[in-house]
């Protein structure tokens, strides 16, 4: 059972940068995957960007590339999402995913979920 849990969100304003951290505990992430989500007010869960945790290969929603990189630490068992040039859209609550290994990558294929970490983005 893997346990993760974010940390890095804040008020930002547009324009700005922030780094999102997870740590995962508790299990193996060998051959898997992990991945960030973000839910904004009335909206559903989106895909954000995901890294395969062995070859460090990475994919990202096309809104965010260039400005978000995705990275992660072995050693540490840590997951990044460096993020520049926010903007109010980007406001929402970020969550990390985990998932062992596969090729699909929606949601509901990822069994283990941090808390979440809020960010917001003022113009």
């Amino acid at each position: 059972q893997v346990q993760l849990v974010e940390s890095g969100g804040g008020l930002v304003q547009a324009g700005g940068s922030l780094r999102l951290s997870c740590v995962a505990s508790g299990g193996t992430l060998d051959g898997g995957d992990m991945a960030w989500f973000r839910q904004a007010p009335q909206k559903e869960r989106e895909f954000v960007a995901r890294i395969n945790w062995n070859a460090g290969a990475s994919v990202y929603t096309p809104s965010v590339k260039g400005r978000f990189t995705i990275s992660r630490d072995s050693a540490k068992n840590t997951m990044y999402l460096q993020m520049n040039s926010l903007t109010p859209e980007d406001t929402a609550v970020y969550y990390c995913a985990a998932k062992g290994p596969g090729v699909f990558y929606a949601a509901r294929y990822y069994p283990f979920w941090g808390q979440g970490t809020q960010v917001t983005v003022s113009s």
